[in-house]
């Protein structure tokens, strides 16, 4: 299988990628922890169904040290005990800003309020940072079909 285009020899799309790419470079000297960003990509990755980020981001997390119970656990973060209450309070956040046209009105107050209950203001910006990112990369990736499987750790450092 082969991607529909290859967003790193078309001159538009790879501009464009490139500040994509840019914008998830500035939040690496966040103060949100890096396993969270890990886990609220793979979970946005998952419900947008883009297959190349879910490996992507499962590779980069067990790279990164993570467990395999907690990223197998991400789908069903719920009903899991693996995770911190930080933690399910940014996979929750990701998932309805993931969703977000499922809900009248956008993100919950709720929810957001939950997530300002575990992260200052700047994590709360590198989150939405996070989230706004992947759900772009999550985008292209579903329309350009592209292929899932042979990531490797590190391939785009």
């Amino acid at each position: 299988m082969e991607a529909r285009l290859n967003p790193f020899t078309n001159p538009v799309l790879g501009k464009v990628l490139k500040h994509v790419v840019a914008a998830g470079k500035a939040l690496e000297g966040s103060t949100l922890p890096a396993a969270t960003q890990e886990l609220v990509k793979l979970r946005a990755s998952q419900i947008n169904g883009c297959g190349f980020c879910t490996d992507m981001h499962f590779k980069d997390a067990v790279q990164a040290g993570e467990s395999a119970e907690r990223l197998n656990l991400v789908a069903a973060w719920r009903e899991a005990t693996v995770f911190t209450d930080a933690e399910r309070a940014a996979l929750e956040l990701a998932e309805e800003a993931t969703r977000i046209a499922d809900a009248a009105g956008g993100v919950p107050d709720a929810v957001w309020a939950n997530a300002a209950k575990y992260y200052d203001e700047d994590q709360l910006g590198a989150l939405v940072g996070v989230i706004t990112v992947i759900n772009a990369f999550n985008r292209a990736n579903v329309m350009l079909q592209t292929p899932a499987g042979e990531y490797r750790p590190g391939q785009f450092a």
